[in-house]
């Protein structure tokens, strides 16, 4: 005979036996949450994984507390009146600017000049097609993140008497050099022998269209010997020198007004000049992903919206099957809030066994994930009580109604019920 719901504990008693006598039911019922939950947690690890990963890639090509000078040189897109008045008011940055900025704050601040053109590279018969030639100075390494992982970079004296000396990207050592070390070898640049003098670490791909390991690092010098300056000038990597006591802030400071004075600019005059630091990329990053964000997370979650209706519509069912059994509790004692707080229990123990086992299987997903794409990816704590939180008010919200309606069946009419 059915006992009075007079706890809390016996109506989640009664209303795991219930989901426990129709688990085919309870399992399909338990998808649309599943679902739900794993993919908020999985498209949250996602854009977390992303920001993770541009946050190490700054931090590799561009270096932690480097800034950039150039023509040229903000993020975003830019119209074209914007950049051709960019064009108009903005200095090319030249060799004679950067002995410039080294004659008068280089006592203070390190600095390397910056061009790339793509060419193909040649050892003995194989060529390696639209390498990255990148003209830069010796103290690069100093001013950001370039780990050799084997030989070494060029030297200032080198880059002074224009040797032909080159440091190259991981994907030219496996493509030229298979199996061997490639210092000391020679490569060769438009005809010109190179011989290398170091290995960078592989870095991996920053985009569809982006490799980082098909650098070719030449000294500057050379560089301008081979192909002359180009049109739009040099970008230029400043850092502060260790002793100095500068900051970031300080050092560009400091280099913005040598410019000015070397291009004249009038006070008051916004910089003929462009500037780019690594919290201008952050910040850029960070607006893209909350965009990504806004966008992705509620489409997901409306997937948590359709299981909260699948509950709602089997509660509704369930309360029909069950009205005379709940006459019957009415009759022994059972009171409105009772019957209400058995089945809302029961909805709500629905969905948070789904955001658990959806948690769960968004979790499994993003280790592998993880592990395939090696990207640092991670369900973090925020995602994570969103999905669990989200779920359960799912449950709350879909099953008010119908424990409601079960509350309210009249027992004489509810015994009366086939």
């Amino acid at each position: 005979m059915p006992i009075p719901v007079t706890s809390t504990w016996t109506a989640f008693r009664l209303a795991f036996d219930s989901l426990r006598a129709h688990k085919l039911r309870t399992f399909l019922t338990l998808l649309g949450v599943i679902i739900g939950v794993s993919s908020v947690v999985m498209v949250g690890a996602a854009i977390d994984g992303m920001g993770n990963y541009a946050e190490e890639t700054t931090s590799k090509v561009f270096g932690s507390d480097s800034y950039l000078i150039a023509q040229l040189a903000q993020l975003g897109r830019m119209n074209r009146r914007e950049r051709a008045e960019k064009l108009r008011r903005n200095k090319p940055i030249r060799a004679e600017e950067v002995d410039y900025l080294r004659a008068t704050t280089g006592d203070r601040v390190l600095y390397s000049p910056y061009t790339q053109r793509v060419e193909d590279v040649k050892h003995e018969d194989t060529v390696f097609q639209a390498a990255t030639i990148l003209g830069v100075s010796a103290s690069l390494p100093e001013i950001r993140d370039v780990t050799l992982t084997d030989g070494r970079f060029f030297t200032e004296q080198e880059e002074k008497n224009r040797q032909q000396v080159a440091v190259i990207g991981d994907e030219l050592r496996e493509s030229l050099f298979p199996g061997v070390s490639p210092v000391g070898n020679v490569i060769k640049i438009r005809g010109l022998d190179f011989v290398v003098a170091g290995v960078q670490e592989k870095l991996g791909s920053s985009g569809a269209r982006t490799q980082q390991d098909n650098p070719v690092y030449i000294p500057a010098t050379v560089y301008v010997k081979m192909f002359g300056q180009s049109r739009g000038g040099y970008a230029v990597f400043g850092k502060p020198r260790p002793g100095s006591g500068l900051t970031m802030d300080d050092a560009l400071d400091i280099t913005r007004v040598a410019l000015r004075s070397r291009f004249h600019t009038p006070p008051g005059k916004p910089d003929n000049f462009d500037t780019l630091t690594p919290d201008a990329i952050r910040a850029f990053v960070d607006s893209i992903l909350a965009l990504v964000s806004a966008v992705v997370v509620p489409v997901t979650a409306i997937s948590l919206v359709v299981g909260g209706i699948v509950i709602m519509n089997i509660m509704l069912v369930s309360v029909t099957e069950r009205t005379r059994e709940i006459g019957v509790r009415k009759a022994v004692g059972a009171k409105r809030a009772d019957i209400m707080r058995q089945f809302l229990i029961e909805s709500v123990l629905m969905s948070a066994v789904g955001g658990t086992i959806g948690l769960t299987l968004g979790w499994s997903v993003v280790s592998i994930a993880s592990r395939v794409v090696e990207v640092k990816l991670g369900i973090t704590l925020p995602y994570a009580l969103l999905a669990i939180f989200v779920s359960t008010a799912v449950g709350v919200a879909s099953g008010w109604y119908p424990a409601s309606r079960a509350a309210r069946l009249d027992p004489v009419e509810a015994l009366r019920a086939d």
